[in-house]
């Protein structure tokens, strides 16, 4: 929990989180990208819990000024960016509510097997969406809500907590 109000304190992009947490879910870990001049510039925060099919599932939301590379690194695409795998020219496969907006995101296209990667932008930044496995992507069908946990208050003191999640360090 220390880790994440660090971050909160130093970045300049959202913190995403699902608020409220999806039921069963858990707090798993926070990383950032930045300076201690400049400020995070990107901010990756990590959920699990049940997946709608069984099984664990995982969710990492990131946040990220254009051409950092966290996500596309969560992600694994080449590049910083969704680039040619985002095709905006179809409609979005989802939506989600960023900050109380609507907010579109579209799957992404030739990223590896065992992730659903999903991309849109949210109060001017990248906003990702990588869930393990695949198949945990349905839990992005689900009405959504994201908090930029940065104006929540001590109502972060009550966020439930797990193990720190493997992919977040990897």
């Amino acid at each position: 929990m220390d880790a994440l109000t660090v971050v909160v304190n130093r970045t300049k992009v959202p913190v995403w989180m699902p608020w409220p947490l999806p039921v069963g879910w858990l707090f798993t870990g926070v990383a950032s990208a930045g300076d201690d001049r400049s400020g995070g510039r990107a901010v990756a925060v990590a959920c699990s819990g049940p997946s709608p099919l069984g099984g664990p599932g995982e969710l990492l939301l990131i946040a990220e000024e254009l051409g950092v590379g966290l996500g596309a690194r969560y992600a694994g695409i080449e590049g910083p960016d969704p680039g040619p795998q985002l095709d905006v020219g179809r409609p979005p496969q989802t939506k989600v509510h960023a900050a109380g907006r609507p907010t579109p995101l579209w799957l992404l296209k030739d990223t590896p097997p065992d992730r659903a990667v999903f991309a849109g932008e949210a109060l001017g930044v990248w906003l990702w969406a990588v869930v393990w496995p695949q198949h945990s992507g349905l839990l992005m069908y689900d009405e959504l809500v994201l908090t930029d946990i940065r104006a929540a208050g001590s109502e972060v003191d009550l966020l439930p907590c797990g193990a720190l999640s493997p992919r977040i360090l990897s």
